[in-house]
């Protein structure tokens, strides 16, 4: 009785001026200790071995002391266990959520002094941690000015880190690789982007990001001091326009939340795919009714596919493309309403050369609903999108993509915030590009349905990035935060050795790979890249028009980041299976035991023996299996697999 006492409670050391409290998982695997001795600091265990050693918090100010020691409590401190179950409005990865935590709060006031509050928020799931903060006005009236976030996280060196690199700049699109690192060669000067995936041992993961980004900067991972036996990661905050590294990060007059920092704890990386963590952290649906919310995919007229012209027929062609593989959007690119980025630029009138009355009664004929594209300065002139978003509900545009915002300060986060909520307003999902993270607000407003801030196949246009050993290392860290529009699709396939940078565009991973992409990458608007020359009829062209965009149940099977990876997922009564690997050839062995019990048709579409010089090459065959009865998926370099399968 007394284990599930010091299981299910906080245990406060005797009175109210106690100085450790401890927190545990509903499981008893992970174990969260705070500690408020000499200074705000916590740590954490999983399964009883210390994966973060005693680590900072608190804050540093504008003219006025740092908060991060001398607290006493205002609460007598309790653990509540706590459940939410969900039906999520688009189903990223599961059509029914459950989740449960142990909870609690600590209220907290200095000894002496200003005599400041702040609070802080402590769950501990099953899966990970997540804590925030909570700050008031100060005696002083006017905005306070944050200057940094003290969080830190203190980890052994021998660990290392898939790492996306963006110093020196806080403003990007956040479109890089995530190579792994030791995390000893972290410094001052790093500039690390989230989600943070990272190796303690072979037994042991973390992965740092965060969720309900509001009226606050993204934060990323730094270096605080050198350390011999320990890495103390830092939490740097994007500063607000105008403001050096040492300047103000958010400012505020009343009180206000930090995002939830979010730990996510596990044996495996591939377990983090399938957690619901991050969506969970943000609240319920605002949008009273969101039935007119549709996943799919959409055809795209982009300059990726070759030289695509804006003009109507050009428009017509792609049109033709989605109604042909039953898609249900098409997305109108950059300079459908002109010169972009330009003070006249005006996102309520077409381009003198496309008949816009025309495209729309073109669309709705072949039962294709249209996406526009805005350039993030011409949406926020004059609040033209106000006036636009309402435009576009009465020509029944379905969406927007908002491209080139490439910040993701406190003015930057509040921004979307309003475009969001005003998209909703007139019933237009949204696509940002040039974007920051997800951080779980599609359960709040469903109509963000996907966001870039990835590298994407966009850069086989014009890099040798987009390598098979990246495609497999982005499901086990960028994806980890929520959805991302990759954009896949590229049918112009060649080996490592044969690739280059050309119109149309290559791309250097098989056929199968790049079918594999529609199951493993979260995207529920998953935007095509290619050519409809390239597709309509070719091998696999079959197989993207049954996939689909959002899914009922999510698993990982096997692989490792950078090497390969195989994810299951269910939708309704079907499992469709993806694999890719990077460079090196393999054959990966797994269980069906994710099936009930039964006959199966498995139908499966694979690197056919030639694709080794010749990636547009694949196999599709099918054969009857045994629910648990394991599959061979062979793959050559760069290669993949799909299937499907069915209830006999």
């Amino acid at each position: 009785m007394r284990a599930l006492i010091l299981l299910l409670f906080l245990t406060l050391a005797s009175t109210l001026s106690a100085q450790t409290y401890t927190l545990q998982s509903p499981d008893g695997k992970i174990c969260l200790d705070i500690d408020l001795t000499d200074g705000l600091s916590y740590a954490v265990s999983y399964k009883g071995r210390q994966l973060i050693q005693s680590s900072p918090l608190g804050f540093e100010f504008q003219n006025e002391p740092a908060m991060h020691k001398n607290f006493m409590l205002l609460n007598n401190p309790q653990t509540t266990r706590e459940k939410d179950s969900w039906t999520p409005v688009v189903k990223n990865k599961h059509a029914h959520i459950d989740m449960q935590w142990n909870e609690t709060q600590l209220n907290l006031i200095e000894k002496d002094g200003e005599q400041r509050r702040m609070d802080l928020f402590f769950r501990v799931y099953d899966q990970g941690i997540a804590f925030r903060y909570r700050l008031y006005s100060s005696s002083k009236i006017g905005n306070r000015a944050i200057s940094r976030e003290m969080t830190g996280f203190s980890l052994t060196d021998h660990a290392q880190a898939w790492a996306a690199a963006y110093k020196p700049r806080y403003t990007s699109s956040q479109e890089s690789e995530f190579n792994k690192v030791p995390l000893a060669g972290f410094n001052k000067e790093t500039l690390a982007g989230l989600p943070l995936l990272i190796e303690v041992d072979k037994q042991n993961y973390l992965a740092i990001t965060e969720a309900n980004i509001d009226n606050y900067p993204g934060f990323y991972i730094s270096r605080d001091a050198d350390n011999t036996e320990h890495v103390l990661l830092a939490t740097k905050l994007s500063p607000l326009p105008g403001e050096k590294e040492e300047g103000a990060k958010a400012r505020f007059s009343d009180k206000i939340q930090t995002p939830w920092r979010v730990l996510m704890i596990g044996d495996n990386p591939g377990t983090f795919i399938e957690s619901e963590i991050v969506q969970s952290l943000n609240p319920a649906c605002a949008i009273k009714d969101p039935s007119w919310i549709k996943p799919g995919l959409c055809a795209w007229d982009h300059w990726w596919s070759g030289e695509v012209k804006m003009e109507n027929a050009v428009i017509k062609e792609y049109i033709d493309f989605a109604a042909a593989q039953g898609w249900p959007y098409m997305l109108i690119d950059w300079q459908w309403y002109g010169p972009f980025n330009q003070a006249q630029a005006d996102i309520t009138k077409a381009a003198p050369q496309i008949n816009m009355p025309e495209i729309l009664d073109y669309a709705r004929k072949k039962n294709v609903r249209l996406w526009l594209w805005l350039y993030s300065t011409d949406a926020n002139r004059n609040n033209a999108y106000e006036e636009a978003f309402a435009l576009y509900e009465r020509w029944g545009i379905a969406g927007v993509k908002i491209d080139f915002m490439d910040r993701d300060d406190q003015e930057m986060v509040n921004w979307y915030h309003k475009v969001i909520k005003k998209a909703a307003e007139h019933h237009l999902m949204v696509n940002f590009h040039g974007a920051y993270k997800p951080d779980g607000i599609e359960r709040t407003y469903p109509n963000m349905i996907t966001r870039e801030g990835v590298l994407g196949e966009e850069y086989a246009k014009f890099s040798d990035r987009i390598r098979p050993a990246h495609n497999v290392t982005l499901p086990f860290t960028r994806m980890l935060a929520g959805p991302m529009d990759y954009t896949p699709g590229g049918f112009m396939n060649v080996t490592t050795a044969q690739f280059k940078n050309q119109s149309p565009t290559l791309m250097m991973n098989t056929r199968c790979a790049e079918l594999a992409k529609f199951v493993i990458y979260e995207s529920p608007l998953t935007v095509f890249c290619d050519h409809p020359k390239h597709v309509l009829g070719q091998p696999g062209s079959d197989f993207l028009q049954v996939v689909p965009t959002v899914w009922d149940d999510t698993r990982f099977i096997d692989g490792y980041p950078g090497e390969f990876i195989v994810m299951a997922k269910r939708s309704a009564t079907n499992w469709f299976i993806g694999a890719m690997t990077n460079d090196a050839a393999r054959t990966v062995t797994v269980s069906t035991a994710f099936l009930s019990a039964g006959k199966y048709v498995l139908e499966y579409w694979h690197d056919a023996k030639d694709a080794t010089t010749n990636p547009t090459k694949l196999e599709k065959k099918s054969m009857i299996i045994e629910a648990g009865k394991a599959i061979k998926i062979p793959m050559v370099s760069g290669g993949g697999y799909v299937a499907i399968i069915r209830p006999q």
